[in-house]
């Protein structure tokens, strides 16, 4: 089962796995205190216990993604405002991407945890390709107020790290946690970040 009403996490979990259930986790999705990868995959297992607390068997995986700059977390923004103000801070700067990740056995109630930091180098947009992405919608949904595949990349000038990891579930190491679990995989074809 994946805890996450995310599209883009949908997406993803299909070139690993042929099938499995969408049950969103219903929790409040405020940070606890810690080290921020910490404090991410924590928010993820709290994701996926809140959905394994309703079943009565099965995996379910989960998880969270933050942007930070300076020390400050970027979550989803408020308004259209507000993502322009996040995607202003952002422009031409270099920051990261921390996505937690969970996974709970229902049945025995086991649980793995990891954490996947990317780093990312906003390009130079000018203001009016904000505004008018702005306008479109697509960032008021998306930690930071953008995707990086959105625009056909055009947001981004560098990347270091697992580009899935950015869209918000980073394969590899999804990939690993599952195999843990004796999640048998699908997906031949996947990339390896």
């Amino acid at each position: 089962m994946l805890a996450s009403a995310s599209p883009r996490r949908r997406e993803l979990l299909g070139r690993l796995c042929a099938s499995f259930d969408v049950v969103p986790a219903r929790i409040d999705e405020r940070l606890p205190p810690g080290p921020l990868e910490a404090a991410v995959a924590a928010l993820a297992l709290e994701k996926a216990r809140a959905v394994a607390a309703s079943r009565t068997g099965g995996l379910v995986l989960a998880a969270d993604t933050v942007v930070t700059i300076d020390g400050d977390v970027l979550g989803k923004p408020a308004d259209a405002a507000d993502a322009q103000r996040m995607l202003r801070r952002l422009r031409g700067r270099w920051h990261e991407v921390i996505t937690g990740l969970a996974a709970v056995d229902v049945a025995s109630g086991r649980s793995e945890t990891a954490a996947v930091t990317s780093r990312v180098l906003m390009a130079r947009y000018p203001d009016a390709v904000l505004e008018e992405y702005v306008a479109g919608g697509s960032p008021l949904d998306k930690a930071g107020a953008y995707a990086i595949q959105d625009l056909d990349g055009a947001l981004v000038d560098g990347l270091v790290g697992s580009y899935t990891n950015v869209i918000g579930l980073p394969l590899a190491e999804t990939r690993r946690l599952l195999e843990a679990f004796g999640v048998a995989l699908s997906g031949a074809g996947t990339p390896a970040a």
